[in-house]
């Protein structure tokens, strides 16, 4: 009787947690570098292209953000039919040509409509990196995982205004542009050469309407994911309207100048520092507990935040901690929230990761472009944005827990810590 051949082994992954982590950060990072990149040169920018009204200047940032939201409801079924690295190829590839085609614009609206197309090109960067950590990881080490990966992205916040200053200063603002679409480039050759694909076959999902529809929905109906969704987006909304007006509010407002960017840097460097505490300690205290704790904190700093903006004759130094510690505070909430949120849909990983992006982005963009525009040359709109954004995410949070925070759930097959 011939013997029957013994099934072949699993292919081993060929890239380590470290590389990993890596390559999806500083894929991920394109993006912050398509936003933080141009904020020293903004005004450049805006005075090349003839635009008179100073706030409107903010639309290079807000539209970016906004195309964003429109692109990311269409990565993630794409990555659930033919696998997260097409569709990422694809969308590294369409944001170098889009930074290529930013770089040679000659009129303001055509820069716009640029941007909301990069934006919207390189949706999947936001999207799919989530669903291709969730194909391999859950639970608490999914959220250790999400904050080591957000503390290389955020090195790019730190980094890119004095980067992009350095380039205006020496090429002019349009290098800058050139510089994002060799980044890409660089990128795209590292992910094609290294990255292999993580989706589980059994976990194809056909592209039909109704299976996108019935996915989606189950992302929107499941109340444990809910809050963690929405007042997500509450909190990174309040964050991009700081984004949006920082160059005017530290910069012309409380006068640093050509500093801006060393100060702009410090403080996203408080950020990386909260996700990496975040991710030293998330596994042993588990996601909830530190997010909800550091939302809580989160409400009073803005409390205290608001009541320094009304103080008359408000100084840089009375500003900048305070807005710091809040910025610290985020790097807890944003990963914890982001992993709580994806954890219920590991068969759906990617169309989950899409709704929740979409709306992650699309509410924060459009609360970032209101904060941004509501700008009167104070901190007060800024203020009064973290402390009502604080508020409605822990309303909603305590909506999706039932009441309870501070809960400690471990998912089936997940070792409970020591």
């Amino acid at each position: 009787m011939a013997s029957i051949p013994a099934p072949n082994p699993p292919r081993p992954f060929p890239l380590g947690e470290r590389e990993l982590i890596a390559l999806l950060a500083l894929m991920q990072a394109l993006q912050a570098l398509a936003i933080d990149a141009m904020l020293p040169a903004l005004g450049h920018i805006s005075a090349d292209l003839g635009v008179t009204d100073p706030n409107h200047r903010q639309y290079v940032i807000g539209l970016f953000l906004g195309g964003i939201a429109l692109g990311a409801l269409i990565p993630g079924p794409l990555a659930d039919r033919y696998g997260r690295r097409p569709v990422l190829l694809v969308s590294l590839v369409l944001y170098v040509l889009t930074s290529a085609a930013c770089a040679m614009a000659i009129e303001f609206n055509t820069m716009l409509v640029l941007r909301v197309l990069g934006g919207a090109a390189s949706a999947a960067l936001a999207v799919v990196p989530p669903a291709l950590i969730r194909d391999r990881f859950s639970g608490d080490r999914m959220a250790r995982l999400q904050s080591m990966i957000a503390v290389i992205f955020l090195t790019v916040p730190m980094l890119a205004p004095s980067i992009g200053q350095g380039i205006e200063l020496i090429a002019g603002w349009r290098a800058i542009f050139w510089f994002m679409a060799l980044a890409g480039f660089g990128i795209t050759v590292w992910m094609a050469l290294r990255l292999p694909e993580t989706r589980d076959p059994a976990h194809l999902q056909p592209i039909r309407l109704g299976v996108i529809g019935g996915n989606m929905r189950a992302v929107l109906t499941e109340r444990g994911a809910f809050g963690y969704i929405f007042g997500s987006a509450c909190t990174t909304g309040a964050l991009w309207g700081w984004i949006q007006c920082c160059e005017q509010l530290l910069g012309e407002h409380f006068a640093t100048g050509a500093a801006f960017p060393f100060y702009f840097g410090g403080m996203a460097l408080l950020m990386a520092s909260g996700n990496f505490t975040n991710a030293r300690i998330v596994e042993r205290f588990g996601a909830r507990r530190v997010g909800h704790s550091a939302l809580l904190c989160y409400i009073a700093v803005s409390a205290l935040q608001v009541w320094l903006a009304f103080s008359p004759h408000q100084t840089l130094w009375q500003f900048l901690p305070v807005m710091s510690l809040n910025m610290l505070l985020m790097g807890f909430i944003t990963a914890n929230f982001a992993s709580i949120a994806l954890q219920p849909f590991a068969r759906i990983a990617g169309a989950a990761s899409s709704v929740q992006a979409f709306i992650r982005i699309a509410l924060g963009s459009i609360i970032g472009l209101l904060v941004g525009q509501a700008y009167d040359q104070t901190a007060r709109p800024l203020a009064f944005a973290l402390l009502i954004a604080g508020l409605i995410s822990l309303a909603l949070v305590l909506w999706s827990e039932r009441g309870r925070l501070f809960r400690r759930l471990i998912p089936p097959g997940e070792p409970r810590p020591a």
